[in-house]
């Protein structure tokens, strides 16, 4: 099982900005970042700057079925 993360939010940031550039992770996690962090979003859609955001540990097999595979792409051949 992964340990769980504690992310900072700089000034200006949104929850997805937040995960997505700390975390690598996309909306479909919003909701258990939520439920990991009640009263997240009782401050508005910008966090308060410094507000820490709890990103719960998950299993090894849900950390693989989130992982992106992008495509190899050669400039030249």
């Amino acid at each position: 099982m992964a340990a769980a993360q504690r992310l900072v939010a700089k000034q200006g940031d949104t929850l997805d900005l937040l995960i997505w550039r700390e975390a690598g992770l996309g909306p479909s996690e919003l909701t258990r970042i939520l439920d990991a962090n009640p009263g997240l979003v009782d401050d508005g859609s910008i966090l308060p700057l410094g507000a820490a955001v709890i990103i719960a540990a998950t299993t090894a097999a849900a950390d693989a079925a989130n992982t992106r595979v992008l495509p190899l792409i050669q400039l030249w051949d």
